[in-house]
């Protein structure tokens, strides 16, 4: 039996409830996946890089996945957003087959926000202008209301005086806030960060991560690849550990503590 499999395996069915009790708990759509990979299978020429990923996210949970550099991870986060075009399996997001050719990829990326590493921010545009760009090109807005949102995000990751700055001006940190800001002004229902911590040193490292902690504990939907393990253990409901290019173990915080696999446990020993 896989690792996934046990892992889900692991869990027993729940009793049954009297009907007169269940008009009170929440809808099990409530529930449902908002993400789901199936069987997930990605190569670069011969380089087998996914090898039948699968894993399902429901809505409010927070994901992080962990791995090795190569096992993975951030290339199963562009699959999600269809920045790579799989070539086996299945990928349903926010109700959408992203493998679908007819896949409406406009409404793809305004449901699912992606946050990268480099923070590819428009150095001739201020940091409002960077936020409202989109917000008024592809959500169509007029220039106040998309003001008006660029204001309201600011102010979520901790930057309201920065909105006439530039990006040379800001810090790293400041600029991956940006980054973050900006797509938060989509109102996606999913979001993607993949090792958006990696560049910058600690201080700056620990002002991005409360940025995301807060998403988190607002109930956003968030998928992170990330190498930081104290944050990962704190904050995230589930860890994924990759390892060539499989899902091999999944759990809450405590599986770093406890590692069900050698891999695991080499890893972690390894200090990545």
């Amino acid at each position: 039996m896989s690792q996934v499999a046990s892992f889900i395996g692991a869990h027993p069915a729940p009793a049954s409830i009297p009907s007169d009790e269940a008009r009170h708990l929440p809808s099990t759509a409530a529930f449902q996946p908002i993400v789901r990979l199936n069987n997930v299978h990605k190569s670069f020429g011969s380089n087998h890089v996914l090898k039948g990923v699968s894993f399902e996210v429901t809505k409010g949970e927070m994901i992080a996945i962990i791995g090795a550099s190569g096992s993975g991870k951030s290339t199963a986060l562009r699959c999600i957003n269809h920045l790579e075009v799989i070539d086996d399996g299945a990928i349903e997001v926010c109700g959408m087959q992203v493998g679908d050719p007819a896949i409406d990829i406009r409404r793809l990326r305004r449901d699912v926000g992606i946050v990268f590493q480099s923070y590819n921010l428009f150095p001739h545009l201020s940091v409002e202008e960077n936020i409202t760009l989109a917000l008024r090109h592809v959500k169509q807005l007029g220039k106040q209301e998309a003001r008006t949102i660029a204001s309201e995000v600011l102010a979520k990751v901790g930057l309201s005086e920065k909105g006439q700055a530039y990006p040379e001006q800001l810090s790293g940190g400041q600029q991956q806030r940006v980054a973050i800001a900006r797509s938060l002004a989509m109102s996606p229902k999913v979001m993607l960060f993949d090792e958006v911590t990696s560049a910058l040193d600690p201080q700056l490292t620990g002002e991005v991560l409360r940025v995301m902690e807060d998403l988190a504990a607002g109930g956003m939907t968030m998928l992170l690849v990330t190498h930081e393990m104290a944050f990962a253990k704190r904050v995230a409901d589930r860890i994924i550990f990759m390892h060539q290019g499989k899902v091999w173990e999944i759990g809450d915080g405590t599986m770093l503590d406890h590692p069900q696999t050698q891999e695991l446990r080499a890893f972690l020993d390894n200090g990545l």
